[in-house]
């Protein structure tokens, strides 16, 4: 039972020989699905990472004095002061208490609406 189940198994995995008219499958026929979904993965993943990386950080070069910002902790406060690679945030109006953060520590400006 085994060897005549091993042997249609191996009649169906076999490819025939090419005939003389016929000619082998190219490697790159066989490749074009591959490359097909490396350019699909390359496009949605990739590009789109390196676009929110971009648009962060030109988010991080535009950052004033009175934003409203949350940071990746998820602490709310308004910028008083932004230096080199740090930024003071205001995040208690009434007692007046301030942070340093690091300039990448900032996850994003808060619209005013």
């Amino acid at each position: 039972m085994n060897s005549l189940l091993l042997t249609i198994l191996a009649q169906a995995t076999t490819a025939p020989a090419p005939g003389p008219g016929q000619r082998p499958p190219d490697m790159f026929g066989l490749m074009l699905p591959l490359i097909l979904a490396l350019g699909v993965f390359y496009f949605f993943m990739i590009r789109g990472q390196r676009k929110e990386r971009q648009k962060h950080a030109e988010m991080l070069a535009n950052l004033k004095r009175n934003d409203r910002i949350q940071t990746i902790g998820g602490i709310l406060g308004t910028v008083v002061d932004v230096r080199d690679q740090e930024v003071i945030v205001k995040v208690d109006e009434t007692n007046n208490v301030k942070m340093r953060f690091n300039r990448a520590a900032i996850k994003e400006v808060l619209s005013d609406s």
